[in-house]
């Protein structure tokens, strides 16, 4: 799947710009105008980087990459900072706030992408989270794997990237409209039964020797991951 970047600005032409580029460039991108809008995205899709405007409404940039930096499931995920600011003291004070890197505006479209390829290089390089679990269940992402109780586990692709999604946040509950975006893309259009019909899928896999099902359906809200879960 392409990198997530979501874009955190509130001038229209500049985000316009900062879409454009990125695009152009392969990267799936998301915008947020305000920090609460920001972490509430964040909170529904982890993105693979954010790029943060210093001044913004409800919440500054600053605040918002602290936000970023002390939540568990978000605390690994590479800012790039942005602002008008040029001063020495400010440009610290951002990386102090746990931002990956920091471009003065005005700054060429060649410029941030070249910061936002080196700091998506960084992160992939460095991460040590190649496996996830979550009880039996355990999904190697480098070998594309998957094993419950140590059997082998045959899953389709997008049964696979279900899965994924599923354990990167065990217990939350997703909606299929969030699974949709999650799984396949927020550029695909497919009716949210589809999800239902991959979910099945998903639960025969999994429990193909009578196991406990591990997907909770929620009435009324969508799927969640959780064994013995009510």
């Amino acid at each position: 799947m392409k990198p997530h970047i979501l874009v955190v600005e509130d001038e229209p032409p500049l985000v316009e710009v900062l879409r454009y580029n990125l695009e152009n460039e392969g990267y799936r991108v998301s915008v947020a105008i305000d920090g609460t809008e920001a972490l509430t995205q964040i909170q529904t899709e982890l993105p693979d980087l954010v790029i943060l405007d210093w001044m913004l409404p409800q919440l500054s940039g600053i605040e918002v990459c602290r936000q970023i930096r002390t939540d568990p499931d978000s605390k690994d995920t590479p800012v790039i900072m942005l602002t008008a600011r040029g001063e020495e003291a400010d440009r610290v004070k951002g990386l102090v706030s746990g931002a990956d890197d920091y471009v003065v505006k005005p700054f060429s479209p060649t410029e941030l992408l070249a910061r936002v390829r080196a700091v998506l290089r960084r992160s992939t390089s460095s991460s040590p989270d190649e496996t996830l679990m979550h009880g039996d269940l355990v999904m190697d992402l480098a070998a594309h794997l998957v094993t419950r109780g140590g059997r082998p586990v045959h899953l389709g692709p997008t049964e696979f990237r279900l899965l994924r999604v599923f354990l990167k946040r065990p217990g939350r509950v997703f909606s299929r409209e969030q699974l949709l975006d999650l799984a396949w893309g927020r550029d695909i259009y497919l009716e949210p039964r589809t999800v239902d019909v991959h979910i099945r899928r998903l639960r025969k896999a999994l429990n193909a020797t009578d196991d406990e099902d591990v997907i909770r359906t929620v009435r009324g809200a969508g799927y969640a991951l959780g064994m013995g879960m009510a």
